[in-house]
């Protein structure tokens, strides 16, 4: 087994070693921090049967990259050589044998209670002070890790309500005095997880009288993740189950721990539009400038994309709002390094995945202009709703409750439902295909993916199928987990992109050692 970017992920069924394992890596990892760790048992948005366990850093950000390595040792050597694992760890990191402090939390997932046991287990097998939040959503055990870090000892799950639904209603409190339209109903599909029940509790801080959730698949019945969630209707591009949409009514959808979100509607000929993590980044970047703009606020704002982001959301922030733009490999945890070398960093991938960042520094010379007397009354006013907004952001981790927060009051201050922001800029048609090949490793990439280093003939053979197809762009790159290479393509209709996808897909198969 090998620890990726969202930790240890498989069936359920025969991994409680690799979680007892974990829970012991924790104990490590808080010593050597001199802080609590977190561990989060999920398998986010993979089937029910599955489950998964990663370790969060003491910020709430994701396990440092260099112990990756170990914790992938550490779950693969047999029970005789874990002894001798353990002090390989201790002495390599010089890890000294003090207290440690592991928080542990896990979704609804029916495997999640003994598996998060296995963790509890394992952390105080190295005399650990366990802390066990039970139920939660990945991102709210980043919030409760980073604020009792922090220094806030009390933080609990209701700690993270007040403050997000403080700040959402504070930022509405001020928009509101200048918006006529918006629609309070909207319908959420929170994929038999648990986010149904941590999004209710949150709404009823909120008010219904300022927004009005109606959930669907809720957990009451249902298997998780099983033709609903996030991944189920980006993937599938159509309604969850159990939804019958209506044109232009906003729809959303979290994945199993609720840290992924997408937005959906119909068109008025009930055509199935889509608003992914790309149209998510894009109506936080602009806003944020926008706001930016009339504060007088010097700031340096930035998106980062994947390769996987569509071309004219690209165009659309480069060209028309002239928003500088990184791209990263695919992966959140580069994604949330490079956002950090900004001011503001934006980051979203476009399976809905995503937060914004944003210095202590940036925040404090926000909410100074808010007040400045030496400012117009309009831009302290757009310094203030800048600073409201900022408010609403978990920062540790993308954070669909958070993120659905920050979506709902932008469209409320710009007097938008679901079709204006839509039109914000049009996505070419696009299509992603895998191909199965003999051995992923003789892919090699560079430019954030966005190249074929090696074999070295497959770059000229992608480039020469690019050019026949207007507004033509593709690129591969090796799974990091199956020996199969996965595939984008877009191109000016459904019909080219699809037949772009077919013919490079053929020409890795043909270059790349396929098999099949």
């Amino acid at each position: 087994v090998s620890y990726g970017t969202a930790g240890f992920r498989g069936n359920a069924s025969g991994m409680e070693y690799v979680f007892f394992r974990m829970g012991m890596l924790a104990a490590l990892r808080s010593k050597l921090k001199e802080a609590a760790i977190g561990v989060m048992v999920t398998a986010s948005h993979n089937p029910e049967h599955d489950n998964g366990v990663k370790l969060i850093d003491p910020q709430g950000e994701m396990l440092a990259q260099s112990w990756e390595s170990l914790a992938t040792a550490l779950a693969n050597v047999t029970n005789d050589q874990l002894i001798e694992q353990l002090k390989q760890i201790i002495d390599s990191q010089k890890i000294p044998l003090s207290n440690a402090s592991v928080f542990i939390a896990r979704d609804s997932r029916p495997s999640s209670l003994s598996l998060s046991r296995a963790v509890l287990d394992g952390a105080s097998a190295f005399g650990a002070t366990c802390h066990d939040h039970g139920l939660l959503t990945t991102p709210q055990l980043h919030y409760i890790l980073a604020c009792y870090n922090g220094g806030d000892i009390k933080v609990d799950e209701e700690h993270y309500y007040q403050n997000y639904a403080s700040a959402f209603k504070a930022l509405l409190n001020v928009v509101s005095l200048f918006s006529r339209f918006h629609q309070r109903i909207f319908y959420l599909d929170c994929a038999n997880g648990v986010g149904a029940a941590k999004l209710t509790k949150l709404a009823e801080r909120i008010g219904a009288n300022i927004i009005d959730i109606v959930v669907y698949n809720d957990g009451q019945s249902g298997k998780l993740n099983e033709n609903c969630g996030a991944d189920y209707v980006k993937v599938q591009q159509r309604a969850p189950a159990g939804l019958n949409m209506e044109p232009f009514h906003r729809y959303a959808s979290f994945d199993g721990d609720a840290d992924r979100l997408i937005y959906y509607t119909l068109d008025s000929d009930c055509n199935f539009i889509l608003l992914d993590g790309d149209k998510i980044a894009a109506l936080f970047a602009t806003y944020i400038r926008d706001n930016l703009k009339k504060a007088s606020i010097n700031l340096r704002l930035g998106i980062i994309q994947t390769a996987y982001a569509n071309g004219n959301s690209t165009n659309f922030l480069i060209n028309q709002q002239n928003i500088e733009i990184a791209c990263t490999p695919t992966g959140v945890k580069y994604l949330h390094e490079k956002a950090l070398t900004f001011d503001i960093g934006v980051y979203f991938e476009a399976n809905g995945h995503g937060t914004i960042t944003v210095n202590q520094e940036c925040k404090n010379k926000i909410s100074a202009a808010a007040f400045d007397p030496n400012k117009s009354a309009e831009e302290r006013f757009a310094a203030k709703k800048l600073k409201l907004f900022l408010d609403i952001i978990n920062q540790t981790v993308g954070d669909a409750m958070c993120d659905l927060l920050a979506v709902e009051a932008i469209l409320q201050d710009k007097n938008w439902s679901v079709k204006e922001w839509y039109r914000i800029y049009t996505e070419l048609p696009n299509r992603q295909a895998k191909v199965q090949v003999a051995d992923r490793r003789i892919i090699e990439t560079g430019d954030a993916e966005r190249k074929v280093i090696l074999p070295s003939m497959l770059q000229p053979a992608i480039d020469e199928l690019v050019r026949k197809y207007p507004s033509g762009r593709s690129f591969v790159r090796p799974s990091g987990t199956e020996d199969v290479v996965r595939v984008y393509a877009e191109a000016n209709t459904q019909e080219n992109a699809d037949d772009l996808a077919q013919q490079v897909s053929l020409a890795v198969y043909n270059i790349g050692g396929g098999v099949g």
